[in-house]
């Protein structure tokens, strides 16, 4: 539980201090863009709630029932904003398998999603659309569960 909280710690501590994961690309002829940026941070504990308390009071999260969200920019001109989602689950949630999951924020899921099925990755679920936005959940080279979601601006 130790490394668990230790992890989760680092994870919010690296993006409070200003963190913030660079654009990928994939240069195979298209230029697609993979993702562009953690859109979420999610880990499963014994607590959620006890979990929010903790990190607001130590670390000084605004939490809320959801966790918390980190607002940055996307672009150097600071006109496109953009969040990070930390969300603590209960220990026996079933959304992910292992003990956390990452979302990575994407543009244009269904063309990415289509690609991706193209080159042989699993897709797990449809594409769900939400007033926020679109997500779908792929499995990675080890059979990680990986969520991906595109933005409503």
């Amino acid at each position: 539980m130790k490394r668990k909280i230790l992890t989760g710690g680092l994870l919010i501590l690296t993006f409070c201090l200003g963190f913030k994961f660079k654009t990928l690309t994939i240069d195979n002829n298209n230029n697609m863009k993979k993702a562009t940026g953690i859109g979420g941070i999610f880990f499963k504990c014994k607590d959620p709630k006890k979990m929010n308390e903790w990190y607001q009071k130590h670390l000084g999260l605004e939490t809320n029932p959801y966790g918390a969200t980190f607002e940055w920019y996307e672009d150097s001109e600071k006109t496109k904003k953009a969040q990070t989602q930390w969300t603590p689950f209960p220990e026996d949630s079933k959304y992910f398998d292992k003990d956390y999951m990452i979302n990575y924020r994407v543009e244009n899921l269904e063309a990415l999603a289509e690609e991706l099925k193209k080159e042989g990755v699993i897709i797990v679920d449809k594409i769900e659309a939400y007033d926020y936005g679109k997500f779908v959940h792929i499995l990675d080279a080890e059979g990680n569960k990986v969520q991906l979601w595109e933005a409503t601006d």
